[in-house]
Order: structure tokens, then C-alpha cells, then sequence
């Protein structure tokens, strides 16, 4: 069967138009793509994107492209996210940030220039209330069953319901950013009495999934998005009886639900009448997030414009912690502060000139697109509703990221992405100054850039997705085992710049020397450990291993910079201030040692058996030695 031209281009629309509805369901029923193998899945979706774009290009006669102010910020965003990963300290851990920014770059690219008809719109927002309505049903079985197991997982979130998703934070605010999008289309969309009724049996399954995650972050994130919902339909002649109803319903049945269930569940309790009040559990340690946003202010400070790289906030935050706060935080929870400590000034100047100049367009293409809902006698439009909701949708994802990173969750920021191009693509109607026909010049850069963009994640996939596999087979592996070490060995070959490969292999060869007394293992760590220093320079614990590997081969005076240089990198982690104690023991130094492990109990008493036992032990021999003994 031949194919004309303009077949082919309806099958590479819909191609890309089916690529990223599966990436909207696909993402937030795999963890959220935060596992590798999830995340690899749509990174070679949106390669396949790319192609089908290219191919758009030349196949469509009359192609046009449509080019808002906004597209210039994500593609002067990309750029500097190439620099800054050129110029980064952590070559693996930039690269990992880097190719985010380029997937959801060219996806709001993509979807900005393919999926504009007002059918593909409503399919892409079908398929996000669709994976929604799911995981909220999923949530309140795990509830009901009093389960925390997430398919062949375990959440660690007891008392909590997360979904789909591992972590119930993460649940709640894709929740939240998709519950006024499916009010939107049930109060003013242009749906049949079916669908009417599914998108009603859909918000109900999504505040019940919402309650259950007891995220107060979720909370107020969705509150503050239905509410403007609401408040904008109040101004609507033909919806404001029924915006009033609802609002007035909704208060009613909050303050019902709050005082008579969420008030008596245990999830709740713990939340909410915890003793610290607004303290997070992180690894064990309470701490506040007050006290990793003081850090990650601090960070920046100490690197205003350019701040200390991309995705490089956990790798730094040792420098920085308080005494207090003992665990690894992984983000800053606040995007806006993640930004500014791993991207600087410079890159937050970029996002937020990207949202005034979407809130700036938004005000100009309001007028038009409101236009088509004043036409119906009803008031009822599906444009005017994924409009609405998609711009209350994007407002709860703006008030979600203050407490939390969802924006580096990807399915959370994949939703947010496809909604803000689909959103923003609405500025055509204001006026035809975005829309250009590309020339033959434009259109052979826009595909080498396009085709460089597929080849490179295709590339980096088949390549990440190699180490992927290698790792799961060296995590079957016995610890420490001299096949873990093979296993681990395969996978540094694969992707030589992975520090924490290195250092585990480092750590094996380490443990095999302290157990067996083999040497040669031991000379062959600190080739390991060496490696991981160099790809990450800010690792404390390749210097503290490095350390304790000199001590056992009988070098303690080469020891004594790599422990000073640990501390330096972690000054207030009480399992490196212990390590250091165990070094002084090892020298015979029990007055020396007995002061860090006293140090180490006073940044963490109760999970500290390291250093309680060897303070008893310092304790003896002090007091042995004063005896005369």
C-alpha cells in the first residue's frame, strides 16, 4: 500500500500525539519514572518524538511553526543547561539533570507545534484525569487494606497512601494539579451525560485519594487551585450558581471530613499532632524544612549567579548541614530554592522572566478564548475548560513546589510541561505574529537539532540502561562478594563516570581487606576510592574510606590529610566524626578518639552504636592507662 504524503504526516501526528498520552499514564504508574529503568522508558519516547517531528517538517506542505515569547525561555534554558553541565563538577550527576532538561525542553516544543487541535488536546487531558483517577483508586485500596505496598514495592510512608507513587507527597500533588483540570471540563466542558457523570465519579476519586495521602502540602496546593477555579467561574454569568454550590459544598464537606475522619486516622495524627509540629522525618532525624531551606539559601549565597550546579544540592548539602539534621534531604523541598542553589541567579532569572511572560500572554489571549464560551447559549466549551483548568492546574503546581520538588519527580513534571505548552499554545488566538513558515534553511537546522536531540537520548539510554542492568545484577550479588565486585566492574565499564560505582567497588575491596587482611585488596580500594575523588570532588566518604584504608594497610601518616579533608566536606555528620574516632583508636590515641565519638553522640545519641561502644572502649583504656596499667 503506498502512502501519500499527507498519510504519512497524519501518522507521525498521531504517532507523537499517542507518544506522549503514554508517557502521561505510563510515568505516574511507574513510581513516578523516578527508577532509571522508568525514567529510561521516557527518555526513548521522547527521542521517538523528536523523529516524528523531523519528519512532520518535511512531510506536511505548509508546515508552520508557532514560536511564543515562551519558547525562546525554554530554549535559552536548554542552552545554559548545556553550559552549565560543560562546566560542572559532577560530570554524572549534570549529565543525569541535563538530559531532563532536554526531554521536557523538546516535549513542550513538541506538544507546542503538534498538539494544538482541540481533539488532540482533549485526548491528552483524558489520559491524564485517566492515569489520576487510577492511582487515587489505588491509593484508597492501600488505605482500605492498610497496605503500603506500591505494585512489587514497599512505601516507606506508614499510615499514608501514595498510590501509584512511593512517596504520598508526590501522589498528592499530581492530585492537586489535575483536580481543577477535571472540574474545569465537568462544570463548563462540551461532554455528553456519560461523560459528565465519569468526570464527576473522577473528582470524587481524586479528593478521596487526595484526603488519604494526608500531604498538607497536597492540601492547600489543590485548595488553592479549585478555589481560583471556583472564584474566576463566579464572574461567569452562565456558571456562577453552579461555582457557588460547589464552593460552598466543598468548605461544607472539607470541615466535615477533617473534623469527623481525618481527625481520628492515624496518618493524620502523626502528621498533623506530631510533637515537632512541622518537622519532616528524614532517614531517621527529625528535621525541619525550614533548616534545609536556611542551607540551600546559604549555598547560594556562597555561588550567587551560576549556584553550585545542576542537581548538585544533595552532593553539597554535607558541607552545609546543621548539627541537627543527620539524613540525606535529596532535593531542597522548595523547586523555587532548588533552583536558585543548583542553577544560581542567572538560571532563576531565566524561569521566572518564563512565568511573567506566561502570565502576560495569558491576560492577552484570555479575551479570545473566552470568547467561544460566550458564544454557547450554555456556556459550555471544551477549549474555554482545558483552558481554565489547565491554568488552575499549573497555579497548584506552582504552590506545591514551594513545600516540595515535585518538578524533579518526573511524571509530576511531565504533566506540568504538557500542560503549560497545551496552555500556552492557546497565545495563536491573540494574534498571528507567532506563526512562521519555516524556509529550507530553518527547517534542515530544526531537524540537525532535532535528529542530534534523538540521537544523543538514544544513545544515552542504550548506555545508561547497560549500567542499569549491571548494577540490578551486582545488587543479586552477596555484599561485599568478590562477584559484586565483578558485577560492579561491568557496569563502571559501561559508564566510567558514575563516582558511586567506583567508591562501592572501592568499598567491597575495602571490607575484603579488613576481614581477610588481604593487602592487594587493599591497594586496589584506594585505586578505586582515588577514582570516585576524581569524579567527585566533594565526596567526604572517598576521602574517609581512603582514610580508613591507609590505616589498615599500616599507613596511618598518609591517613591523617584524607580524614582532615572528610571533615572538611562533612563537618556535622555523626557517622564520619565516628570514623574519625576509629582512626585515632587504630593510632593508640584514646584521648584524641574519646573527643570525636563525644562529639559524634551529641549529633546523634540514639542510632549511634558505633560510637558508644568505642567511647566505652576509650573510656577503659583512659582509665586503665591512669591506673598505671
Amino acid at each position: 500500500m503506498v502512502y501519500s504524503r499527507r498519510n504519512l504526516d497524519w501518522l507521525c501526528e498521531r504517532g507523537i500525539l499517542l507518544l506522549v498520552a503514554g508517557m502521561l499514564v505510563f510515568a505516574p504508574l511507574a513510581f513516578g519514572a523516578v527508577d532509571t529503568w522508568a525514567w529510561l522508558v521516557v527518555q526513548a519516547a521522547a527521542a521517538a518524538v523528536c523523529v516524528l517531528w523531523t519528519a512532520r517538517l518535511w512531510l506536511k506542505s505548509g508546515f508552520r511553526l508557532l514560536w511564543p515569547p515562551l519558547a525562546w525561555v525554554v530554549l535559552a534554558f536548554m542552552l545554559y543547561a548545556l553550559v552549565r553541565y560543560f562546566t560542572a563538577d559532577i560530570e554524572y550527576v549534570a549529565r543525569s539533570e541535563f538530559l531532563q532538561v532536554v526531554v521536557f525542553g523538546f516535549l513542550f516544543l513538541a506538544a507546542l507545534n503538534n498538539l494544538r487541535g482541540q481533539e488532540e488536546i482533549s485526548f491528552v487531558a483524558a489520559a491524564l484525569i485517566a492515569a489520576g483517577t487510577f492511582s487515587a483508586c489505588y491509593a484508597v485500596a492501600q488505605m482500605t487494606h492498610h497496605s503500603n505496598q506500591v505494585w512489587n514495592q514497599i512505601s516507606p510512608y506508614i499510615g499514608r497512601a501514595s498510590g501509584t507513587f512511593i512517596s504520598a507527597n508526590n501522589l498528592s500533588c499530581l492530585l492537586a494539579l489535575l483536580l481543577p483540570l477535571t472540574l474545569a471540563y465537568l462544570l463548563v466542558g462540551k461532554v455528553n451525560v456519560v461523560t459528565r457523570i465519569l468526570l464527576g465519579y473522577a473528582a470524587l476519586a481524586m479528593l478521596a485519594g487526595l484526603a488519604v495521602t494526608f500531604s498538607r502540602g497536597g492540601y492547600l496546593a489543590a485548595a488553592a487551585g479549585i478555589v481560583l477555579l471556583l472564584v474566576i467561574l463566579l464572574g461567569h454569568g452562565n456558571h456562577r450558581g453552579k461555582a457557588a454550590l460547589l464552593l460552598l459544598i466543598l468548605f461544607a464537606g472539607g470541615g466535615f471530613l477533617a473534623s469527623h475522619y481525618l481527625s481520628k486516622t492515624v496518618g493524620y495524627m502523626r502528621r498533623v499532632q506530631s510533637p515537632e509540629g512541622g518537622m519532616e522525618v528524614i532517614d531517621g532525624s527529625a528535621a525541619s524544612r525550614l533548616e534545609i531551606w536556611q542551607a540551600a539559601t546559604k549555598m547560594w549565597w556562597e555561588h550567587p549567579w551560576f549556584g553550585v550546579g545542576p542537581a548538585h544540592f544533595d552532593y553539597r548539602f554535607r558541607e552545609y548541614r546543621p548539627e541537627n539534621l543527620q539524613g540525606r534531604p535529596d532535593r531542597v523541598h522548595n523547586d523555587y530554592l532548588n533552583l536558585l542553589a543548583d542553577w544560581g541567579a542567572v538560571g532563576g532569572i531565566m524561569v521566572f522572566a518564563g512565568i511573567g511572560v506566561f502570565i502576560y500572554w495569558l491576560r492577552q489571549t484570555w479575551p479570545h478564548v473566552r470568547r467561544e464560551e460566550n458564544d454557547f447559549g450554555t456556556g459550555q466549551s471544551n477549549r474555554f475548560a482545558f483552558f481554565l483548568g489547565g491554568i488552575c492546574a499549573l497555579a497548584a503546581l506552582a504552590v506545591h513546589s514551594a513545600m516540595d520538588f515535585n518538578l524533579h519527580i518526573p511524571a509530576n513534571a511531565l504533566a506540568g510541561v504538557i500542560l503549560l505548552a497545551l496552555v500556552a499554545s492557546n497565545a495563536r488566538y491573540a494574534t498571528e505574529r507567532f506563526w512562521f513558515r519555516p524556509g529550507r534553511g530553518v527547517k534542515v537546522c530544526a531537524s540537525a537539532l532535532l535528529g542530534g536531540a534523538a540521537i544523543y537520548l538514544g544513545w544515552q539510554t542504550m548506555r545508561l540502561g547497560t549500567e542499569a542492568h549491571a548494577l540490578a545484577q551486582a545488587e543479586a550479588t552477596a555484599q561485599f562478594s568478590p562477584e559484586r565486585v565483578a558485577a560492579l566492574e561491568k557496569a563502571f565499564a559501561s559508564e566510567p563516570k558514575n563516582f558511586t560505582t567506583a567508591y562501592e567497588i572501592g568499598e567491597c575491596l575495602r571490607t575484603q581487606c579488613q576481614d581477610s587482611g588481604d593487602d592487594r585488596a587493599g591497594e586496589k580500594a584506594l585505586t578505586w576510592f582515588a577514582t570516585a575523588r576524581r569524579l567527585n570532588p566533594h565526596d567526604a566518604f572517598a576521602c574517609l574510606r581512603t582514610g580508613m584504608c591507609l590505616d589498615l594497610l599500616g599507613r596511618t601518616a598518609e591517613s591523617e590529610p584524607l580524614y582532615a579533608q572528610a571533615e572538611l566536606r562533612d563537618p556535622n555528620g555523626y557517622y564520619l566524626v565516628s570514623c574519625i574516632g576509629w582512626h585515632y583508636v587504630q593510632t593508640g590515641d584514646f584521648a584524641a578518639a574519646r573527643e570525636w565519638f563525644t562529639r559524634s553522640l551529641a549529633l546523634d545519641y540514639h542510632d549511634n552504636h558505633i560510637a558508644r561502644s568505642y567511647l566505652a572502649i576509650c573510656e577503659a583504656r583512659l582509665a586503665a592507662q591512669a591506673a598505671g596499667k
